[in-house]
């Protein structure tokens, strides 16, 4: 068992997935085998993304463990005038 990643909106566009698993310490280790996994376009994305991990927002260096829900979530575009 790994970390979750959860992917939305653009994120989940770019991955094809809305969620994976893949191993890693610490946030930023998840993070790079997924721009590994899913490429230049995925990578764009999440440099303007917002990360939380369980629930609470992170850092790259936060650690993670087996369980662990990691979420990237794209900057929302769009809603009333």
């Amino acid at each position: 068992m790994g970390v979750t990643l959860v992917l939305f909106a653009a994120a989940r566009e770019a991955a094809g997935t809305a969620h994976d698993e893949l191993d890693g310490t610490t946030v930023g280790e998840v993070l790079e085998r997924a721009v590994a996994r899913y490429g230049d376009g995925f990578e764009a994305v999440l440099a303007s993304s917002r990360v939380w991990v369980n629930g609470s927002p992170a850092e790259p260096s936060d650690t993670v463990a087996p369980g662990d829900e990691v979420a990237v979530l794209p900057p929302v575009s769009g809603g009333a005038a």
